[in-house]
């Protein structure tokens, strides 16, 4: 008699909560842009919405224990003069955090931990490279102040915040980019383009090492993102417009490791990954659903678990890093779901009935502190994250200020500092006189 074997997995019953009406963030008006964004990024301290807004473009930053009804009077992030098109969250300080919008600029802020009621416009440093709209923001994952841009310019610049210089330009890429994601180490970061061909880029080298074709054979938007494994995982439609995820080596593109089809759906499926669970999370705009997925080594190697289900559709979606979910319920990652006016957390849980510290659900995390700073990640050298216990939970690291110190005291600039990635002899005079460098 056989009998069917259940794959073993502690994620197998992974369950998501919303939470209460009261623990929710109401009256928050998302942004419409089109464009396919998340439009949300949190920490463990804050939480940041594109918002519409006439004239210019906005976003709102909240402190996440303030939730429930916005205030009316709560300052908006106003500094772009075009739509905010996309928001990160720096990995080494949780005050700060970088934007990029239509007006072709990207600009990086600071918040105080508690903030007050008038409108911010001022951002530390202005990075102007780009000659059309900045859609794709992200930092480096374990070098201080290092930050990748993407513009419809089809260029990728890589700045050094701390000086507001342009350090790394590739053009590459003849289309349109849709997506930008580096590895664990940040040694290396892949590309979705609308030529529809996956690559993987070193910076260094300032060259395309591996690259695919039509990894989806679908003509929509892809999304792609580095495993822990150094894998990619892909989204993407088939020829007959099915939503579709892939598995790939990128040292060996010819074969993907696996290939699933979905669904019939027009919207893009934005992938959150958490890499010390290898758990994947699929949300695409517009659905009310939420899949996730194991990735393993067995066969069929990404592994379905379960969907979250609401009524409502979701605009956007926002991933907690793990240093900020609760330990003491079991929660292994929580995500903030846009609606039309509000956002939603919703937590996903392990059920287990002990109250005491679950080793195995939480290894050691990637944690606040960089493993690099830029001139040592210029030279060559890479390096993991600096990992951290979870034991104890989110414990809030030291405030580091990023500073913008001037030479001259008496000097009548604006403090805001401007930089672009092609100075003129003059522009080239002021950048040397300015200096950010974030103080430990």
């Amino acid at each position: 008699m056989s009998r069917s074997i259940v794959r073993q997995s502690k994620f197998r019953h992974v369950f998501g909560q919303p939470v209460k009406t009261e623990q929710g963030y109401d009256d928050i008006r998302v942004s419409k842009v089109t464009w396919d964004s998340s439009f949300c990024a949190v920490n463990p301290k804050f939480l940041a919405v594109i918002v519409e807004s006439s004239g210019g473009g906005a976003f709102l930053v909240l402190p996440l224990s303030k939730m429930g009804r916005l205030d009316k009077n709560h300052p908006l992030v106003t500094g772009h003069a075009g739509p905010v098109l996309d928001i990160d969250w720096c990995p080494h300080n949780d005050n700060i955090l970088a934007s990029g919008s239509e007006d072709c600029t990207a600009m990086v802020w600071q918040f105080p931990d508690q903030m007050g009621t008038r409108p911010i416009s001022e951002p530390i440093v202005v990075l102007e490279g780009h000659s059309k709209r900045v859609g794709i923001i992200t930092w480096h994952p374990t070098t201080r102040n290092i930050l990748l841009t993407a513009g419809s310019d089809n260029l990728i610049i890589i700045w050094n915040v701390g000086t507001g210089e342009p350090l790394i330009t590739m053009d590459d890429h003849p289309d349109l980019i849709y997506n930008v994601c580096w590895n664990r180490n940040g040694s290396l970061f892949c590309t979705t383009c609308k030529d529809r061909r996956l690559r993987v880029c070193d910076p260094r080298k300032r060259e395309v090492v591996a690259e695919r074709m039509a990894p989806h054979e679908g003509i929509r938007p892809m999304r792609a993102i580095f495993t822990r494994d150094g894998n990619l995982f892909t989204t993407g439609f088939t020829r007959m417009s099915q939503r579709e995820l892939g598995l790939w080596d990128p040292t060996n593109f010819e074969e993907p490791i696996a290939l699933l089809e979905l669904d019939t759906s027009n919207g893009v499926l934005l992938p959150y990954y958490d890499p010390d669970t290898n758990m994947v999370y699929l949300c695409g705009k517009g659905d009310s659903s939420i899949r996730y997925f194991e990735i393993t080594d067995e066969p069929p190697y990404v592994h379905y678990l379960s969907t979250f289900s609401s009524k409502e559709p979701q605009r956007g979606m926002g991933f907690m890093p793990k240093r900020g979910v609760d330990v003491s319920k079991c929660e292994i990652a929580r995500l903030y779901k846009l609606h039309d006016k509000k956002c939603e957390p919703i937590a996903m849980t392990v059920p287990r009935k002990s109250d005491l510290f679950q080793d195995d659900l939480y290894p050691d995390t990637a944690g606040p502190d960089p493993a690099l700073e830029p001139e040592e990640w210029l030279e060559g050298r890479d390096e993991d994250p600096i990992l951290q216990s979870m034991r104890d939970g989110y414990v809030p690291p030291k405030s580091r200020e990023l500073k913008v110190a001037k030479k001259n005291v008496l000097d009548s600039r604006p403090t805001t500092r401007r930089s672009m990635s092609s100075c003129d002899g003059s522009t080239n005079l002021n950048c040397t006189k300015t200096k950010c460098k974030m103080l430990n």
